[in-house]
């Protein structure tokens, strides 16, 4: 009885065009990551249970794929790449020092409801600096980020916030103890809206309709940068939590402006709260300029004691993550996905059979020489390979048989416009000229 093949909700299959504009952005990321000194790492999928349960909000512990493995251990797979991260330089800080910086590109999973962007199991491309809390590491991740999407050629805005800033309005309205709830719901309010935010505080927490809205006023704050700055300070006057976090903030928004982001891709947004628990201070929401409605395709922020769930050292770390499936979603939608399905952009089509070796060994040399080449695989009709050819989105081809073999020129053909030119059949005048076709 056959199977019918399917894959599970929020589940996905990639075929050859989607993977490479997944490994496209994956190699960017890692291109800009090391720029900055970031190092590689790797974690395993799965963690004990007791390592991941608890460290991110009551919505990533119901979320959790957690299960009992052929031990008796209870695990779970991880839901984010921060917490394996914290547990990671508790385990091996000693070898590795402090500042530790890391990057990380692997698949988390979330049991999750499926929407636009969203999805059960995704790929995160993270960047961290743990053992240091000074502001240069703050405005380091801000510069990541803008050149992370700089290099990807893509007009993004990052919103940035202090969660010590949101903390100390709520401690001034006598609500710091129930501030992780808040903080929550607040992260909904792009979600769900103002009222419905207002509701889950007074019926989820207990403020007053007054506080309620008085924490909703201080993320409502618009205007130019110093404006907002100039309410913050005093709105929370006083509190020297949330005057730690503005001044913070001051430091974050000069550093980067200081370092040549353009002002109009950094902004203030004091309505951004993150959901998740371990957020200490500055946080960062990235969004695309041309579909902001999507959501935030890199985020981050400050969190200084995670690893102290796992050792007695002080680890504070600091990083952002962007969320790879979110941002392809995006890019689709704005018809940014490149529809080419191969890798190498030279197709050889194979139609002397008495030839193969000799279609072998210039393949080969053109290797050499950087230029990636696919030869087919068995003698067809031309036509027939050259409609292979189209659909895997090659540019060019080389046609040569008997004849080209024996007058030592081949035909390059464009397979873009269908122009054809005449070329000695030399590896390195061959890859000269397709060089010009691809530059066309």
């Amino acid at each position: 009885m056959l199977i019918t093949p399917r894959t599970l909700k929020g589940f996905r299959d990639f075929l050859p065009a989607a993977m490479i504009a997944r490994e496209k952005v994956m190699a960017t990321a890692r291109e800009v990551y090391r720029s900055y000194g970031f190092a590689p790492i790797d974690t395993p999928a799965l963690e004990l249970e007791e390592i991941l349960l608890g460290k991110g909000s009551d919505e990533t512990d119901k979320q959790m794929y957690r299960f009992e493995d052929a031990g008796g251990r209870r695990v779970g797979m991880r839901f984010d790449l921060t917490v394996p991260l914290a547990r990671f330089a508790a385990q091996h800080i000693g070898e590795l020092g402090t500042p530790f910086k890391r990057y990380h590109i692997g698949t988390v999973w979330r049991g999750e409801n499926t929407s636009r962007g969203r999805y059960r199991e995704f790929m995160q491309c993270d960047f961290d600096t743990i053992g240091t809390t000074a502001v240069a590491a703050d405005i380091e991740t801000g510069l990541v980020i803008h050149d992370l999407f700089r290099t990807l050629n893509l007009d993004a805005t990052i919103r940035i916030n202090n969660r010590q800033v949101l903390t100390g309005l709520l401690e001034k309205l006598g609500l710091g103890d129930q501030a992780v709830v808040i903080l929550r719901a607040l992260d909904k309010l792009g979600k769900i809206g103002r009222d419905k935010v207002a509701a889950e505080m007074i019926e989820a927490v207990g403020t007053t309709p007054a506080q309620a809205n008085d924490v909703l006023a201080l993320s409502e704050l618009a205007g130019d940068t110093d404006a907002i700055f100039s309410e913050l300070d005093k709105l929370l006057a006083g509190n020297e939590r949330g005057l730690a976090g503005v001044a913070r903030l001051r430091e974050v928004f000069d550093g980067m402006t200081a370092a040549g982001v353009p002002s109009q891709r950094i902004k203030l947004d004091v309505s951004i709260a993150r959901g998740l628990g371990y957020y200490t201070g500055v946080i960062y929401e990235t969004f695309l300029d041309a579909l902001p409605d999507i959501g935030s395709v890199c985020s981050g922020g400050r969190y200084d004691n995670l690893a102290e769930l796992y050792t007695k050292e002080k680890l504070p770390g600091i990083g952002a993550s962007l969320g790879l499936d979110r941002l392809l979603s995006a890019l689709e939608e704005l018809g940014r996905i490149p529809t080419t399905a191969t890798p190498a952009p030279l197709f050889i089509p194979f139609f002397d059979a008495a030839r193969l070796h000799d279609y072998l060994k210039l393949a080969r040399e053109l290797r050499a020489l950087g230029v990636g080449v696919e030869v087919y695989p068995e003698p067809k009709k031309l036509g027939q390979q050259l409609k292979y050819a189209d659909r895997r989105g090659f540019r060019a081809a080389l046609i040569l048989g008997s004849q080209e073999f024996a007058t030592g020129v081949c035909q390059l053909k464009d397979l873009r416009d269908g122009s054809t030119q005449e070329v000695p059949l030399d590896a390195a005048r061959i890859a000269e000229k397709l060089a010009e076709i691809l530059a066309s």
